[in-house]
């Protein structure tokens, strides 16, 4: 496994969001935690980036021990979050925003070569490279900031929210993007409440629920789970 977590636990004030949570994460797999909002997905995911300190648990990075580590170091060592919200430099252009994003000693040679591997895959960035950001409507935002994750060369990159206030037409031009990001070799940790999008997509899923693992299995097994269907599709079980 390229990504492997262990027992993983994160109090805010006194208060645990996640408690005992493990998955891990293969060579180009894309692996989902789906859940209700406030099940301990977001928080599991920044303890992973180094936004958050876990308050046990191990994180382990391509055999490495990383539990701990500072974004700086874990970007270096391939891992890369693209946040909720977005979060762009609106008044910078979408050219900067990606010439930010490969900032990392480990990307800057090779930023001027992935930039137009982005705009290779987002066409629609390369056309309005020299807009500001903060023009851009919200699902060209979305793809900007996947974008700018790509730029510092991730083995993998964990997408907390992206469908979060798009468009149904833009949900699915996002989830395609996600598939297509797995067949250029980036392996993807994937935080959605958009459990039947996920779903399809997902090699492997988590379900989260108060903060724990109550399920787990290939994205297929999930999305024909009794439980699953009945408690996130709003479906039941035929």
């Amino acid at each position: 496994m390229l990504l492997e977590v262990e027992s993983l636990a994160y109090a805010y004030a006194g208060a645990l969001a996640v408690r005992d949570v493990s998955f891990a994460v293969g060579e180009g797999e894309v692996v989902a935690l789906v859940g209700a909002n406030g099940a301990g997905k977001s928080t599991s995911v920044k303890c992973v980036a180094g936004a958050l300190r876990p308050a046990s648990g191990r994180i382990r990075f391509d055999g490495a021990d990383v539990t701990g580590h500072p974004v700086h170091d874990v970007v270096e060592r391939g891992i890369t979050l693209v946040p909720e919200g977005r979060l762009v430099f609106p008044q910078m252009t979408i050219a900067d925003n990606l010439l930010v994003g490969g900032w990392a000693a480990r990307a800057r040679a090779a930023r001027a070569r992935r930039i137009d591997e982005v705009f290779e895959i987002f066409p629609r960035l390369a056309e309005r490279r020299a807009q500001f950001a903060g023009s851009l409507s919200g699902g060209e935002q979305q793809m900007l900031a996947i974008a700018r994750g790509l730029m510092s060369g991730p083995r993998l990159i964990i997408l907390d929210e992206p469908s979060l206030g798009l468009m149904p037409r833009l949900v699915r031009e996002l989830f395609r993007l996600i598939a297509s990001l797995r067949q250029r070799g980036v392996s993807i940790l994937l935080v959605e409440q958009n459990v039947h999008q996920s779903l399809k997509i997902a090699d492997r899923a988590y379900v989260l629920e108060k903060g724990s693992v109550a399920l787990s299995g290939t994205g297929a097994e999930l999305i024909d789970n009794p439980y699953v269907r009945e408690a996130f599709l709003g479906l039941a079980h035929a």
